[in-house]
């Protein structure tokens, strides 16, 4: 069983969590916090960097498969050092950026025949949604629809992202939604 803790002793300690993680990975000291007794729950989280309001690394589990702590601390590595569309990040850019943790719900699968169902049942800026047809996957977070014109260019272009057509459908299509509770650091200079 998955959680997504909303009290504020869990919340607050995802982001120092985090960071921390990143500071051993680079030999650097820096405190998380004493250990929440709701961070050994089973939890899926994405941790997303940004670096002068630009991405800089994502990673992020969409099924909890470890406690949140372990999580956190695995998917803040990842986005630092293992995101393949970045070099692994340094001293000097540490210091510079911005970390989010976005805490997903358990996951709900929507029963649709057809893109226009699926379109009907989806929350712009509440759901974030998978897509999957086979080994095809991608997900975009609920923030995410703001980049997009309409729900019809948010689905096509995840179907893109899953390196399928834009106008893909199949009756063995999936879709999953999700919601987040979104956490971001301030901005760092």
């Amino acid at each position: 069983m998955s959680a997504q803790p909303n009290d504020s002793e869990t919340v607050g300690r995802l982001l120092p969590l985090a960071r921390a993680a990143i500071a051993s990975h680079l030999g650097i000291t820096h405190a998380a916090g004493e250990n929440a007794p709701s961070l050994r729950e089973r939890g899926a989280s994405f941790v997303t960097l940004n670096l002068h309001d630009k991405l800089r690394g994502c990673a992020g589990s969409l099924q909890a498969h470890s406690t949140l702590r372990e999580d956190v601390q695995a998917n803040a590595i990842a986005a630092a050092f293992k995101d393949p569309r970045f070099k692994p990040l340094t001293v000097d850019e540490y210091q510079h950026i911005q970390i989010e943790v976005s805490l997903l719900s358990p996951l709900r699968a929507l029963h649709c025949t057809d893109e226009a169902a699926a379109l009907a049942q989806l929350q712009p800026q509440v759901h974030g949604v998978i897509f999957q047809y086979g080994h095809h996957r991608s997900t975009y977070l609920p923030h995410m629809w703001a980049s997009f014109a309409d729900p019809a260019m948010f689905l096509a272009t995840l179907r893109q992202k899953a390196g399928l057509p834009s106008n893909f459908w199949d009756p063995a299509v999936e879709i999953h939604t999700y919601t987040v509770t979104q956490l971001s650091e301030s901005p760092r200079a």
